[in-house]
């Protein structure tokens, strides 16, 4: 059997404790908090409550991607040893780390040429993409080899189906989203957006829902609609939060009253702190498996 190890960005939006468990390695995005720079280190050295915050604050906040050294010297501690290696990253449509990816992948492969190195555009983000790699870890545990899950991942990643809302519209404001007329008026009228990732890996906002209770219902109506099986969907489900559990926890208990076969099988974790840099505080995000997405 092929000896290859599965790997991610940090950006997956898993616990180290459920990477660790799944073996599987990661990689660690970076962000500035008011000007001093942290490793994203799912939550390691600045624990996610602490993080939002000082958000909340008004605390400022950079990211930045993994570099092509970086990904080099993480590479080469696994060929050195002679493993093969299958890298999916975040999204394309969100962060162009999988540039600096393919080209230490590149330069790796001069010295390395009996290895296999593969990169893969998961076009997911968050527990969207954590779940992408949970699944992989399943297909490796049962003994598929290396070409076999490479294969399997570019033919299923649209499947990953992934929806977020909002309560909070203040950084869509900060961050240049909407204008800060129109973050007025939202807030004015209770206006909680409710977007999804396109078939090219983009965030999209799709609709204004007035209210948090009206959002809530909708985010789950939208996984009736696409969920691979319908009401009778018996996949893995992961919600993602930006420090605001009790909605995710409104998400996760509609999710399981709606979807029988769900009970146990639906996973709580925080946005980290590069994607929720850009989020802010008060997002919750599904993750499901679908439909094909097309637009």
């Amino acid at each position: 059997m092929d000896k290859f190890i599965l790997s991610c960005c940090s950006t997956a939006d898993l616990s180290k404790e459920h990477l660790d468990h799944r073996n599987i390695s990661y990689i660690c995005f970076h962000y500035e908090l008011d000007g001093k720079q942290y490793l994203d280190d799912l939550g390691q050295t600045i624990p996610f409550s602490i993080f939002y915050d000082k958000m909340k604050q008004g605390a400022d906040t950079k990211t930045s991607q993994v570099n092509v050294d970086e990904f080099e010297s993480y590479f080469e501690s696994f060929l050195k040893n002679g493993l093969d290696i299958l890298h999916i990253c975040l999204s394309s449509g969100l962060s162009g780390v999988i540039n600096s990816a393919n080209i230490a992948r590149s330069n790796l492969a001069e010295r390395y040429p009996e290895r296999k190195i593969y990169i893969v555009d998961s076009l997911g983000a968050s527990s969207g993409y954590g779940l992408i790699m949970d699944t992989l870890a399943s297909l490796k545990d049962n003994g598929k080899a290396i070409d076999e899950v490479y294969d399997w991942i570019n033919a299923n990643r649209l499947h990953m189906h992934h929806w977020f809302f909002s309560t909070d519209l203040s950084f869509y404001v900060k961050g240049g989203r909407i204008s800060k007329t129109e973050g007025m008026i939202g807030n004015i009228l209770n206006i909680c957006p409710l977007l999804n990732m396109n078939h090219e890996g983009h965030l999209v906002p799709r609709y204004k829902i007035r209210s948090k209770r009206k959002v809530i219902q909708e985010i789950v109506n939208k996984m009736v609609e696409n969920a691979s099986g319908g009401l009778g969907y018996s996949g893995k489900c992961y919600i993602s939060h930006s420090d605001c559990y009790e909605d995710a926890r409104a998400v996760a208990d509609l999710v399981q009253k709606t979807f029988p076969n769900l009970i146990g099988n639906v996973e709580i974790n925080y946005v980290g702190t590069t994607i929720g840099s850009h989020t802010g505080p008060n997002t919750v995000a599904l993750f499901f498996w679908g439909g094909e997405r097309v637009d």
